[in-house]
Protein backbone atom coordinates (compact mmCIF):
# COMPACT_ATOMS: atom_id res chain seq x y z
CA UNK A 1 0.00 0.00 0.00
CA UNK A 2 1.21 3.27 -1.04
CA UNK A 3 0.00 4.98 1.73
CA UNK A 4 0.77 2.01 4.35
CA UNK A 5 3.18 3.70 7.78
CA UNK A 6 6.30 1.67 8.32
CA UNK A 7 4.96 2.15 12.67
CA UNK A 8 2.28 4.03 14.08
CA UNK A 9 2.37 5.32 17.52
CA UNK A 10 -0.46 5.55 19.71
CA UNK A 11 -0.83 7.93 22.41
CA UNK A 12 2.07 11.06 22.18
CA UNK A 13 3.19 11.24 25.90
CA UNK A 14 6.77 11.18 27.09
CA UNK A 15 7.22 7.34 25.61
CA UNK A 16 5.03 7.76 22.63
CA UNK A 17 7.34 10.76 21.61
CA UNK A 18 10.41 8.83 22.30
CA UNK A 19 9.24 6.01 20.33
CA UNK A 20 8.55 7.87 17.01
CA UNK A 21 12.08 9.48 17.95
CA UNK A 22 13.70 6.41 17.39
CA UNK A 23 11.67 4.96 14.72
CA UNK A 24 13.09 7.89 13.23
CA UNK A 25 16.13 6.48 14.13
CA UNK A 26 15.44 3.41 12.66
CA UNK A 27 14.21 5.31 9.20
CA UNK A 28 10.95 3.89 9.51
CA UNK A 29 8.05 6.08 8.05
CA UNK A 30 6.29 6.94 11.42
CA UNK A 31 2.93 8.42 12.22
CA UNK A 32 2.04 9.27 15.70
CA UNK A 33 -2.05 9.14 16.79
CA UNK A 34 -2.86 11.32 19.73
CA UNK A 35 -6.58 11.80 21.46
CA UNK A 36 -5.63 15.16 23.14
CA UNK A 37 -5.68 18.46 21.50
CA UNK A 38 -1.22 18.41 22.03
CA UNK A 39 1.50 16.27 22.65
CA UNK A 40 2.69 15.52 26.13
CA UNK A 41 0.22 13.23 27.60
CA UNK A 42 -0.66 12.81 31.23
CA UNK A 43 2.25 14.89 31.98
CA UNK A 44 0.46 17.76 30.14
CA UNK A 45 -2.99 17.45 31.02
CA UNK A 46 -2.52 16.86 34.71
CA UNK A 47 1.30 17.77 35.78
CA UNK A 48 2.77 20.90 33.42
CA UNK A 49 3.87 22.37 36.37
CA UNK A 50 5.49 19.44 37.93
CA UNK A 51 8.73 19.06 38.22
CA UNK A 52 10.55 15.41 36.74
CA UNK A 53 13.27 13.40 38.03
CA UNK A 54 13.76 10.07 36.57
CA UNK A 55 14.74 11.19 33.02
CA UNK A 56 18.63 11.29 32.35
CA UNK A 57 20.70 14.34 32.12
CA UNK A 58 18.14 16.43 34.04
CA UNK A 59 18.40 16.64 37.49
CA UNK A 60 14.92 17.75 37.65
CA UNK A 61 12.90 19.44 34.56
CA UNK A 62 9.66 20.75 34.76
CA UNK A 63 7.12 18.28 32.63
CA UNK A 64 5.91 20.94 30.16
CA UNK A 65 9.66 21.87 29.80
CA UNK A 66 10.41 18.01 28.77
CA UNK A 67 7.79 17.72 26.78
CA UNK A 68 8.85 20.20 24.82
CA UNK A 69 11.90 18.86 24.22
CA UNK A 70 10.90 15.31 23.65
CA UNK A 71 8.48 17.30 20.56
CA UNK A 72 11.24 18.30 19.10
CA UNK A 73 13.56 15.20 19.93
CA UNK A 74 10.60 13.34 17.68
CA UNK A 75 10.16 15.91 15.08
CA UNK A 76 13.80 15.33 13.71
CA UNK A 77 12.89 12.61 11.24
CA UNK A 78 9.71 13.63 9.58
CA UNK A 79 7.19 12.11 11.62
CA UNK A 80 3.98 12.91 10.84
CA UNK A 81 1.04 14.07 13.78
CA UNK A 82 -2.49 14.23 14.27
CA UNK A 83 -3.72 14.92 17.67
CA UNK A 84 -7.57 15.25 18.62
CA UNK A 85 -7.55 12.00 16.99
CA UNK A 86 -8.53 8.91 19.42
CA UNK A 87 -7.93 5.34 17.86
CA UNK A 88 -11.25 3.70 17.82
CA UNK A 89 -10.24 0.34 16.42
CA UNK A 90 -7.06 -1.67 15.40
CA UNK A 91 -7.08 -4.80 13.03
CA UNK A 92 -5.30 -7.20 11.59
CA UNK A 93 -5.69 -7.35 7.71
CA UNK A 94 -3.07 -9.96 7.00
CA UNK A 95 0.68 -10.12 9.37
CA UNK A 96 2.14 -7.05 8.40
CA UNK A 97 -0.56 -5.22 7.45
CA UNK A 98 -2.72 -3.31 9.98
CA UNK A 99 -6.07 -1.06 9.61
CA UNK A 100 -6.34 1.92 12.34
CA UNK A 101 -9.85 3.85 12.32
CA UNK A 102 -9.90 7.04 14.44
CA UNK A 103 -12.43 9.16 15.22
CA UNK A 104 -11.11 10.99 12.09
CA UNK A 105 -10.13 8.66 9.76
CA UNK A 106 -8.62 5.63 8.65
CA UNK A 107 -4.40 4.78 8.17
CA UNK A 108 -2.56 1.57 7.53
CA UNK A 109 1.11 0.20 8.89
CA UNK A 110 2.72 -2.46 8.95
CA UNK A 111 3.24 -2.25 12.95
CA UNK A 112 2.14 -0.08 15.66
CA UNK A 113 3.50 0.68 19.36
CA UNK A 114 0.72 1.70 21.76
CA UNK A 115 2.00 3.93 23.91
CA UNK A 116 -1.46 5.32 25.48
CA UNK A 117 -0.42 5.52 29.46
CA UNK A 118 -2.72 4.75 31.69
CA UNK A 119 -5.45 4.73 29.01
CA UNK A 120 -8.46 7.25 29.45
CA UNK A 121 -7.86 8.68 32.54
CA UNK A 122 -9.66 11.68 35.16
CA UNK A 123 -8.54 12.55 38.65
CA UNK A 124 -10.09 10.72 41.74
CA UNK A 125 -12.12 13.23 43.83
CA UNK A 126 -12.97 13.52 46.87
CA UNK A 127 -16.09 12.33 48.72
CA UNK A 128 -16.59 15.01 51.36
CA UNK A 129 -18.89 17.63 52.22
CA UNK A 130 -17.82 20.81 50.70
CA UNK A 131 -15.56 19.20 47.92
CA UNK A 132 -18.34 18.97 45.04
CA UNK A 133 -19.10 22.92 46.09
CA UNK A 134 -15.45 24.29 46.13
CA UNK A 135 -14.35 22.78 43.04
CA UNK A 136 -12.51 25.57 41.35
CA UNK A 137 -13.21 27.97 44.08
CA UNK A 138 -10.31 26.58 46.27
CA UNK A 139 -10.24 22.74 45.94
CA UNK A 140 -8.30 21.03 42.66
CA UNK A 141 -6.98 18.52 41.41
CA UNK A 142 -4.44 19.82 39.01
CA UNK A 143 -1.77 22.52 38.94
CA UNK A 144 -1.78 24.57 36.24
CA UNK A 145 0.24 27.82 37.27
CA UNK A 146 2.35 27.75 40.47
CA UNK A 147 2.49 30.63 40.98
CA UNK A 148 -1.46 31.06 41.74
CA UNK A 149 -0.75 29.41 44.89
CA UNK A 150 1.47 32.60 45.75
CA UNK A 151 1.43 33.99 49.29
CA UNK A 152 -1.14 31.26 50.26
CA UNK A 153 -2.07 28.86 52.88
CA UNK A 154 -2.40 25.15 51.26
CA UNK A 155 -3.52 22.37 52.15
CA UNK A 156 -2.35 18.85 50.46
CA UNK A 157 -4.18 15.83 50.67
CA UNK A 158 -2.09 12.43 49.50
CA UNK A 159 0.38 10.07 50.23
CA UNK A 160 2.22 9.57 46.61
CA UNK A 161 4.66 10.89 44.85
CA UNK A 162 2.47 13.74 43.24
CA UNK A 163 0.99 15.07 46.85
CA UNK A 164 4.86 14.90 48.17
CA UNK A 165 6.11 16.75 44.95
CA UNK A 166 3.93 19.52 45.00
CA UNK A 167 3.98 19.60 48.99
CA UNK A 168 7.82 20.10 48.46
CA UNK A 169 7.72 22.49 45.51
CA UNK A 170 4.79 25.06 46.67
CA UNK A 171 6.32 25.29 49.89
CA UNK A 172 8.64 28.21 48.13
CA UNK A 173 5.38 29.33 46.73
CA UNK A 174 2.90 29.00 49.59
CA UNK A 175 2.85 31.30 53.01
CA UNK A 176 2.27 27.86 54.65
CA UNK A 177 1.90 24.17 52.98
CA UNK A 178 -0.11 21.31 54.90
CA UNK A 179 0.27 17.31 54.62
CA UNK A 180 -2.61 15.07 55.26
CA UNK A 181 -2.41 11.61 54.52
CA UNK A 182 -4.67 9.20 56.05
CA UNK A 183 -2.18 6.23 56.13
CA UNK A 184 1.03 6.11 58.37
CA UNK A 185 3.40 5.44 55.34
CA UNK A 186 4.15 7.78 51.99
CA UNK A 187 4.08 5.55 48.54
CA UNK A 188 6.86 7.85 47.20
CA UNK A 189 10.45 7.79 46.36
CA UNK A 190 12.52 7.61 49.43
CA UNK A 191 14.41 10.60 48.85
CA UNK A 192 11.22 13.00 48.52
CA UNK A 193 9.85 11.65 51.95
CA UNK A 194 13.43 12.16 53.77
CA UNK A 195 13.09 15.83 52.30
CA UNK A 196 9.60 16.47 53.27
CA UNK A 197 10.40 15.92 56.70
CA UNK A 198 13.28 17.66 56.69
CA UNK A 199 11.23 20.92 55.18
CA UNK A 200 9.04 23.10 57.00
CA UNK A 201 5.79 21.44 55.38
CA UNK A 202 3.21 20.56 58.04
CA UNK A 203 2.88 16.72 57.67
CA UNK A 204 -0.09 15.16 59.64
CA UNK A 205 -0.25 11.20 58.79
CA UNK A 206 -3.39 8.89 59.68
CA UNK A 207 -5.76 12.01 59.41
CA UNK A 208 -7.97 12.64 56.44
CA UNK A 209 -10.36 15.58 55.07
CA UNK A 210 -13.53 15.49 56.97
CA UNK A 211 -15.22 18.50 55.27
CA UNK A 212 -14.93 21.79 53.87
CA UNK A 213 -16.02 24.93 54.55
CA UNK A 214 -16.16 29.08 53.64
CA UNK A 215 -18.30 31.51 52.47
CA UNK A 216 -18.21 31.53 48.01
CA UNK A 217 -14.30 30.22 48.46
CA UNK A 218 -12.36 27.61 50.85
CA UNK A 219 -11.39 29.16 53.65
CA UNK A 220 -11.72 26.42 55.96
CA UNK A 221 -11.04 22.70 55.74
CA UNK A 222 -11.82 20.29 59.27
CA UNK A 223 -9.23 16.73 59.39
CA UNK A 224 -9.61 13.61 61.74
CA UNK A 225 -7.45 11.88 63.17
CA UNK A 226 -7.81 8.25 62.06
CA UNK A 227 -6.35 6.63 65.39
CA UNK A 228 -8.12 9.02 68.06
CA UNK A 229 -11.12 10.16 66.09
CA UNK A 230 -10.25 13.68 67.18
CA UNK A 231 -11.39 16.78 64.49
CA UNK A 232 -9.31 19.82 64.16
CA UNK A 233 -10.35 23.12 62.09
CA UNK A 234 -7.55 24.48 59.74
CA UNK A 235 -7.88 27.77 58.23
CA UNK A 236 -6.66 27.51 54.05
CA UNK A 237 -7.34 28.93 51.08
CA UNK A 238 -6.78 26.28 48.58
CA UNK A 239 -6.64 22.69 48.44
CA UNK A 240 -5.42 21.02 46.56
CA UNK A 241 -5.95 17.08 46.40
CA UNK A 242 -3.61 14.56 44.60
CA UNK A 243 -5.35 11.03 45.73
CA UNK A 244 -4.76 8.80 42.15
CA UNK A 245 -6.97 8.84 38.73
CA UNK A 246 -9.42 6.36 37.50
CA UNK A 247 -8.06 5.02 34.40
CA UNK A 248 -10.11 3.06 31.76
CA UNK A 249 -8.56 1.52 28.47
CA UNK A 250 -11.42 2.48 26.88
CA UNK A 251 -11.61 1.25 22.48
CA UNK A 252 -8.27 -0.97 23.69
CA UNK A 253 -10.76 -2.90 25.31
CA UNK A 254 -12.01 -4.29 22.05
CA UNK A 255 -9.06 -5.04 20.12
CA UNK A 256 -8.69 -8.35 20.16
CA UNK A 257 -5.36 -8.35 22.05
CA UNK A 258 -4.55 -10.06 25.32
CA UNK A 259 -5.17 -8.38 28.72
CA UNK A 260 -4.14 -8.23 32.18
CA UNK A 261 -6.56 -5.77 33.83
CA UNK A 262 -6.17 -2.62 32.52
CA UNK A 263 -2.85 -3.57 30.34
CA UNK A 264 -1.85 -5.07 27.52
CA UNK A 265 0.03 -8.16 28.08
CA UNK A 266 3.67 -8.65 26.02
CA UNK A 267 6.68 -10.39 26.24
CA UNK A 268 9.34 -9.31 27.01
CA UNK A 269 10.33 -7.70 23.82
CA UNK A 270 7.13 -5.48 24.17
CA UNK A 271 5.60 -7.60 21.59
CA UNK A 272 1.72 -8.20 22.15
CA UNK A 273 -0.82 -10.87 21.19
CA UNK A 274 -1.36 -9.97 17.96
CA UNK A 275 1.86 -9.72 15.12
CA UNK A 276 3.22 -6.65 14.46
CA UNK A 277 1.73 -4.39 17.86
CA UNK A 278 3.80 -3.79 20.88
CA UNK A 279 2.85 -2.16 23.66
CA UNK A 280 5.21 0.50 25.85
CA UNK A 281 5.22 2.21 28.94
CA UNK A 282 2.38 2.52 31.88
CA UNK A 283 -0.13 0.47 29.65
CA UNK A 284 2.33 -2.47 28.81
CA UNK A 285 2.32 -5.81 31.48
CA UNK A 286 5.54 -7.78 30.47
CA UNK A 287 4.22 -11.49 31.28
CA UNK A 288 7.47 -12.88 31.69
CA UNK A 289 9.40 -9.29 32.77
CA UNK A 290 8.92 -6.85 34.83
CA UNK A 291 7.24 -3.54 35.48
CA UNK A 292 8.13 -0.51 36.29
CA UNK A 293 5.93 2.81 36.14
CA UNK A 294 8.54 5.27 35.07
CA UNK A 295 9.64 7.28 32.10
CA UNK A 296 12.63 6.49 31.80
CA UNK A 297 11.96 2.39 31.77
CA UNK A 298 9.55 3.00 29.38
CA UNK A 299 12.25 5.07 27.37
CA UNK A 300 14.19 1.68 27.20
CA UNK A 301 10.91 -0.35 26.31
CA UNK A 302 10.52 1.72 23.23
CA UNK A 303 13.64 1.34 21.47
CA UNK A 304 12.98 -2.46 22.31
CA UNK A 305 10.10 -1.92 20.79
CA UNK A 306 11.17 -0.09 17.62
CA UNK A 307 13.84 -2.41 17.27
CA UNK A 308 12.13 -5.22 17.09
CA UNK A 309 9.40 -3.53 14.98
CA UNK A 310 12.17 -2.68 12.27
CA UNK A 311 13.23 -6.50 11.97
CA UNK A 312 9.18 -7.36 11.84
CA UNK A 313 9.42 -5.15 8.44
CA UNK A 314 12.87 -6.41 7.45
CA UNK A 315 14.14 -9.43 9.08
CA UNK A 316 17.68 -8.65 7.48
CA UNK A 317 17.32 -5.67 9.81
CA UNK A 318 19.06 -6.21 13.23
CA UNK A 319 17.29 -5.73 16.21
CA UNK A 320 19.45 -3.45 17.71
CA UNK A 321 22.04 -1.12 16.11
CA UNK A 322 25.73 -0.97 17.79
CA UNK A 323 25.33 2.21 19.48
CA UNK A 324 23.02 4.99 19.61
CA UNK A 325 25.34 7.19 17.04
CA UNK A 326 24.38 4.94 14.44
CA UNK A 327 21.28 5.58 11.78
CA UNK A 328 20.49 4.15 8.55
CA UNK A 329 21.35 6.63 6.09
CA UNK A 330 23.46 8.65 8.46
CA UNK A 331 27.40 8.76 7.90
CA UNK A 332 29.00 7.86 11.79
CA UNK A 333 32.66 9.02 12.38
CA UNK A 334 33.92 8.88 15.57
CA UNK A 335 36.60 11.27 16.59
CA UNK A 336 40.38 10.31 15.97
CA UNK A 337 41.28 8.55 19.12
CA UNK A 338 38.37 7.83 20.94
CA UNK A 339 36.93 4.73 21.80
CA UNK A 340 34.31 3.64 19.37
CA UNK A 341 31.38 1.22 20.73
CA UNK A 342 30.90 -2.16 19.66
CA UNK A 343 28.83 -2.84 16.51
Amino acid sequence: MSDEYDVIVIGAGPVGLFAAFYAGMRNLRTLVLEALPKPGGQITALYPEKYIYDVGGFPAILGRDLVTELYKQSNQFGADFRFNERVESLEMLEPGHLRLATTEGVYFSKTAIIAAGIGAFQPNRLNVTGAAEFEGKGVSYVVRERERFLGRRLLVVGGGDTAVDWSLELRNWASEVTLIHRSDYFEAHQRSVIALYDSQVNVHTQNELARISGSGRVEQAVIRDNVTGEERTLDVDDILVCIGFRADLGPINQWGLDLEGRKVAVNRWGEASMPGVYAVGDIAHPQDGVSMNLIAYGFGQATLAVGHASHFIHPKERVMHGHSSQRKGMKYSPVPGSAQAES
